[in-house]
C-alpha cells in the first residue's frame, strides 16, 4: 500500500465522529454522534461546536445554499471499552430520526423532515446531494429490544417531493454518486455488500433486478462491516470498513478491491478535500480521531457550493 500516504492525526478527543466535510478555509466539519453536535475541526486540531443537534447526528453534507444538512439517527446507547467507544441499541424505545438543516453563519437548527407518509424515520444515516439540488439519504434503521428496524433509501427535493425506494430490500448505510451522476452507490453494514443502482430521472432509481436492490459491486474477502463511502474521480468507491478497520476501495466493474488498514476497529467515513482533492479525511470513530491520508487519486467533486 505504498501509494497511500501514512495516516496523520488531525484531531483527537472527538465523541464518535462521522460525516467529515473538508471546507475551503482548511477546517473540517463533522458530526459527533455521542456528543450530539455539529463540530468544526480547525486546521490546528482545535474543536469548535457549530450547533447543538441532540439525538444522534450521523451524516453530513453541504447543500447548494451553503447550509449543512444532517441525518440524525435519534440517538444510541453507548458502551465504553477502555479507550474505545461503541454505539449500541437505540437510546430509547421511541427514538426516531430526522433531517436537520444548520445555518453555518448563525448555528440555527431547523428540522426539515422527520417522517414519510406519516411514518417516522427510524435512523437516517448518510446523505449526498445531486446535480439538481435534491439529496439522497439512507435510513439505516435502529436496533431495539424488539429487533432491528428495516431501512430504506430516500430522495428529497423539497417538502412535497420525498420518495422512498428499496424499503423492502435492504438496510442501507453509506451513499454516494458516480462522477457522472448516473449511478447511486449504497453500502450495507451487516451484510458488507456494496450495490450500484441506475438513476433514470432526478430522484428516481431504475427498477431493481430480481432478489437484489441493484447491481452487486462487491464485498470484502474477510469478515468486515461496511459503513459510509466516497467516490474517486476514477470511479472507484472507497468505503469505511469496521472490525478490521480501514478503507476498502472497490472497482465499480467486477468488484475487485484493495484494502488500506488504519489504526482503529471503527473506520466509518472518508471524504476528499484539499486543492487537488487528494487529501482523504477519515473518521476513526471508536477512538475519536480524525485522520488525513494523502491519496494517490483525486476524489470526485461533490454537488455543493461551498467546497
Amino acid at each position: 500500500m505504498s501509494s497511500y500516504g501514512s495516516p496523520e492525526i488531525v484531531a483527537t478527543g472527538l465523541r464518535f465522529p462521522e460525516g467529515p466535510v473538508p471546507m475551503p478555509d482548511g477546517s473540517v466539519l463533522l458530526v459527533e454522534i455521542a456528543r450530539g453536535t455539529l463540530t468544526r475541526v480547525l486546521p490546528d486540531g482545535n474543536l469548535s461546536v457549530v450547533a447543538e443537534l441532540g439525538g444522534g447526528p450521523n451524516g453530513l453534507a453541504i447543500g447548494p445554499d451553503g447550509a449543512a444538512y444532517v441525518c440524525n439517527n435519534g440517538g444510541f446507547e453507548w458502551t465504553e471499552a477502555g479507550d474505545l467507544l461503541f454505539p449500541g441499541h437505540a437510546a430509547n424505545a421511541d427514538a426516531c430520526g430526522l433531517i436537520q438543516r444548520v445555518d453555518l453563519a448563525t448555528g440555527a437548527v431547523t428540522t426539515l423532515y422527520d417522517s414519510f407518509e406519516g411514518q417516522r424515520f427510524k435512523g437516517p444515516n448518510d446523505i449526498v446531494f445531486d446535480a439538481d439540488g435534491g439529496f439522497w439519504f439512507t435510513d439505516h434503521g435502529q436496533v431495539r429490544g424488539s429487533g432491528r428496524d428495516h431501512g430504506a433509501i430516500y430522495h428529497a427535493a423539497d417538502a412535497s417531493k420525498i420518495s422512498r425506494q428499496r424499503a423492502d430490500m435492504m438496510g442501507p448505510n453509506g451513499i454516494g454518486l458516480s462522477p457522472d451522476g448516473k449511478t447511486l452507490y449504497v453500502s450495507e453494514t451487516m451484510t458488507a455488500r456494496l450495490w450500484a443502482m441506475d438513476i433514470v430521472a432526478p430522484g428516481e432509481l431504475a427498477p431493481p433486478p430480481p432478489w437484489a436492490p441493484g447491481r452487486f459491486v462487491g464485498t470484502p474477502p474477510a469478515f468486515r462491516l461496511l459503513d459510509s463511502l466516497a467516490v474517486e474521480d476514477s470511479g472507484r468507491i472507497c468505503v469505511g470498513t469496521m472490525v478490521d478497520g480501514g478503507i476498502t476501495i472497490f472497482d465499480p466493474e467486477g468488484g475487485a478491491s484493495e484494502f488500506l488498514p488504519l489504526p482503529d476497529v471503527g473506520i466509518t467515513n472518508i471524504a476528499f478535500g484539499g486543492a487537488d482533492r487528494r487529501d482523504a479525511y477519515i473518521t476513526a470513530s471508536t477512538t475519536g480521531t480524525l485522520y488525513r491520508v494523502r491519496w494517490p487519486r483525486a476524489g470526485a467533486p461533490l454537488h455543493q457550493s461551498s467546497t
